[in-house]
């Protein structure tokens, strides 16, 4: 079905607001392209009766086909239907993964994100497929591997993020120091009856140790951070920074030394094979007595059942997630039961600003991959010029 002369903005409310005005027709009915001179909102249904809203050009021949597997901010989305054929999913919660199969087959781009599975046996489903640009830093959901084998650009979205997401990894430190969450909860429930000289007591920031596992980018930001509260900071990577040891006044020790001297350890190691569970139950041993954690990197990087062991115990201080395993976590969860662990619900990088810009920059890997350009951030370069990226365009 076609609206023409009709605003994307106005064809959107007029779908929601107005479904029974729209009988989504059998899986196998054909869609019609129509040209004509006005703009176009399409409007088309998957076999689950989600909508889709797309606006495009005169005419869709002559444009990649790409699947977008969720709303992005308009910086972006407004630049892939600009040069693409896009079908968007406009659903809250993630597509499933037949759903992306499916909508995949005849695609040539991907934009996906960290809650996609991107392997082998979806790039084969999809033959057509030539870029993958995921909206996000982390890439964990994506075999790189199997997309180099093929020959298919990967791209991600970093360095924009980088500031906000320190900035708030550092405000998880603070709230959870200062059971900022714990009194806000305090107050609604009707308890604030007085001021008492005990209560909700928390621990100092100001001239206390950070310890921070991993210093790539927002790792060094956070150091920042501390330097204006007059923390030691102490760091821990698989790569020594002398560099920035001298430029942040930084010190450089092993895991074990950090995890026993520390008040606060924030983890910024990308998730691996060697980083999975890496916060066990012998490293949470090994921390110093009533110091916090705060996590903002991935999930899996913690072993929730050692967390919840080490918070009931009393010998952790508290614990500030952003991301967490499983993602999201259940509202059952009996982490959710500690007064002393603040979760939030992965918005690390949730600034408008920032936001925006990811999408852009996941726009332009999405189009430079399709025009068999370098993408502005990719993650698998070698790819370029083989393969499926070689493959004749029609656009």
């Amino acid at each position: 079905m076609f609206l023409s002369g009709v605003s994307w903005a106005r064809a959107c409310q007029f779908v929601r607001s107005s479904p029974q005005a729209f009988s989504p027709p059998q899986p196998s009915a054909p869609i019609a392209t129509l040209a004509t001179s006005p703009p176009l909102v399409h409007i088309s249904y998957d076999v689950d009766a989600t909508v889709i809203v797309r606006e495009g050009a005169q005419t869709t021949m002559g444009k990649p086909r790409v699947y977008v597997t969720r709303m992005l901010p308009s910086q972006g989305l407004d630049l892939i239907h600009a040069f693409c054929d896009a079908t968007v999913w406009e659903g809250e919660l993630p597509p499933p993964h037949e759903v992306i199969l499916r909508q995949t087959r005849e695609a040539d781009g991907l934009v996906s994100l960290l809650t996609d599975r991107v392997d082998g046996a979806l790039m084969d489903a999809c033959p057509r497929l030539r870029v993958v640009s995921n909206y996000a830093v982390g890439f964990d959901n994506i075999v790189i591997p199997d997309a180099t084998a093929r020959g298919i650009p990967v791209g991600h979205t970093p360095g924009v993020l980088t500031e906000t997401t320190a900035d708030f990894a550092f405000a998880l430190l603070m709230a959870a120091a200062r059971r900022i969450v714990e009194g806000a909860d305090y107050v609604r429930a009707g308890q604030w009856k007085t001021w008492g000289p005990m209560l909700l007591m928390g621990s100092d920031i100001h001239h206390s140790t950070l310890g921070l596992v991993g210093l790539g980018r927002i790792g060094a930001e956070m150091a920042k951070r501390a330097q204006g509260f007059a923390m030691r900071v102490l760091y821990t990577d698989v790569v020594r920074r002398e560099d920035l040891e001298a430029s942040l006044g930084i010190e450089y020790a092993p895991l074990e030394d950090i995890l026993a001297r520390a008040d606060f350890v924030s983890i910024h190691t990308p998730l691996t094979a060697e980083t999975h569970h890496l916060m066990n139950r012998e490293r949470f041993a090994q921390m110093k007595r009533g110091a916090l954690i705060i996590n903002t990197a991935r999930g899996p990087i913690i072993d929730p059942d050692a967390l919840l062991e080490a918070l009931r115990s009393g010998h952790l201080g508290g614990a500030a997630l952003d991301v967490t395993e499983p993602e999201p976590l259940p509202a059952d969860h009996p982490l959710l039961t500690q007064p002393n662990c603040l979760v939030v619900p992965h918005i690390a990088s949730a600034s408008a600003t920032t936001r925006g810009q990811m999408a852009e920059i996941c726009a332009r890997n999405l189009i430079a991959g399709l025009k068999g350009e370098a993408l502005p951030a990719g993650l698998n370069p070698e790819a370029l010029g083989t393969g499926r990226s070689a493959l004749p365009r029609a656009w």
